[in-house]
């Protein structure tokens, strides 16, 4: 770091008790409308969600601030513009939200709720809390005359795996030119215990779908000679991984694996994880493992197997006594660093074919892995201002997640990835009850100020 300049923080303070209100009235503007990207219902609430999303950056006095037209839904881009020649950073968050259908919820999911601090509401933590937590720090350097250019890169479609994402950046690169790139649409492990991941696991999704006979058979009449999809599918499962360790079976799937370095795993450990708030946090009553370091491992650096629907059959109370004539695996692989989903796609797809011919294996979402480095300038710059605002040095995880968007930016854009998220555990991703708080915005807004302080002050790095 360059030696600082005068304290253009000293004023942090009182800005962030002054906007708490306004910060709440627009979290609560946005989370009211439904921007479920992947519900055709919704459609025309994503257009609506842009331009909402779009007046926010004009009203914090973005020089620019557009909805750009894609082949799906829109991209917002905002501009905050100082000098030409200062440092550029483009923050990267999504405006588009899960379905909420969930029957745990307790209020409305799409009507803003806020008590004693806590923020209720689909998307208040995935990922509009953040986006408006990164807007105020944002708006706060600006006005405070640090010299620093701030893009702002809004998707609608992160939620469905970014499908337009890619076209998309490839035509306005140029615009959005950068000397680096936060995504603030991560996690902690615990309250309290700032972290600052550097890795993405990916995703290959794929369906399994079998087929033994035109309709519905007695199992009286035609028990014992018909043949059951739902238990060939039941044991292509068992053929591909060990569901009680969780270890995949299938040859060469561990092949291009990089386990990580003690090092790494002492890293994740300094992150505040215990495996009695994980499963409280997560609702789990039983693990695979209880061992720390071996769960850190699991969910930050290696790759998985997860079977999400076998569908088909009767699914009404009691049991009919049908044997179904077809019936549907849904399956994901989380994939780590150095794998590559195509490849594990044409693994998979190759070795369930060599257990049972008559399947059909359908290629389904896919998103690669993301290993960014957890030193440098960027990365001190993140460790500096995570202290400053919470008071304690962060550590450096991995996230067992992925976002789609974060490798495309990597792509076209060229810039080094920070990432500064700001959502727990308790935080609800995906799940019933969403929210978020006002103590982790209040320093998120902080943290951002004195980032882009820090990279200020740094060489730039484009040109």
């Amino acid at each position: 770091m360059t030696a600082p300049g005068p304290n253009v923080l000293e004023k942090i303070d009182s800005f962030i008790t002054g906007i708490r209100n306004e910060y709440e009235d627009k979290l609560a503007g946005i989370v009211e409308i439904p921007t479920i990207s992947m519900d055709p219902d919704h459609q025309a609430d994503m257009p609506r969600g842009a331009t909402l999303a779009a007046e926010y950056l004009k009203a914090a006095g973005a020089e620019s601030a557009e909805v750009v037209p894609t082949q799906g839904f829109p991209v917002i881009i905002g501009k905050f513009i100082t000098n030409p020649n200062n440092p550029t950073v483009t923050i990267y968050n999504h405006m588009d939200v899960q379905p909420a259908q969930e029957p745990e919820w307790t209020r409305e999911p799409f009507k803003f709720d806020r008590q004693n601090g806590r923020y209720f509401g689909r998307g208040t933590t995935d990922d509009k809390g953040p986006a408006m937590t990164a807007l105020y720090g944002a708006r706060y350097a600006i006005e405070n005359g640090i010299p620093i250019n701030i893009n702002f890169l809004w998707e609608m479609e992160e939620e469905i795996g970014s499908p337009s994402f890619d076209r998309f950046l490839k035509q306005n690169a140029e615009k959005l030119e950068c000397d680096s790139i936060i995504v603030s649409d991560t996690e902690w492990i615990a309250r309290g215990c700032p972290a600052i991941p550097y890795g993405l696991r990916g995703v290959q999704g794929l369906t399994v779908h079998l087929e033994t006979a035109a309709t519905d058979v007695h199992s009286g009449t035609a028990g014992g000679a018909a043949r059951n999809p739902l238990a060939e599918l039941a044991l292509i499962i068992h053929e591909c991984f060990d569901a009680k360790t969780g270890k995949v079976k299938i040859p060469g799937f561990y092949k291009d694996v990089v386990p990580p370095t003690k090092k790494e795993i002492d890293s994740f450990l300094k992150s505040g994880f215990t495996v009695k708030h994980f499963k409280q946090a997560l609702g789990l009553k039983k693990m695979r493992t209880e061992n720390a370091p071996d769960v850190l491992r699991r969910i930050f650096a290696m790759p998985t197997f997860e079977v999400h629907g076998l569908v088909g059959g009767y699914t009404g109370p009691g049991v009919k006594t049908i044997i179904p004539p077809r019936g549907e695996l849904k399956i994901t692989m989380r994939l780590v660093p150095k794998q590559r989903a195509n490849k594990i796609f044409q693994l998979v797809s190759k070795f369930i074919k060599s257990k049972n011919k008559d399947v059909v294996v359908k290629k389904e979402n896919s998103l690669e892995p993301y290993l960014g480095p957890f030193s440098g300038p960027l990365a001190d710059a993140g460790r500096v201002a995570m202290k400053y605002a919470f008071g304690k040095d962060p550590a450096f995880t991995r996230e067992g997640g992925s976002i789609g968007a974060v490798v495309t930016m990597e792509k076209y854009l060229k810039a080094p990835i920070l990432f500064l998220g700001l959502s727990l555990p308790e935080h609800g991703y995906h799940a019933p009850n969403e929210n978020f708080d006002w103590e982790q915005a209040s320093g998120g807004i902080k943290m951002f100020a004195k980032y882009f302080d820090e990279v200020s002050r740094m060489p730039l790095r484009k040109k």
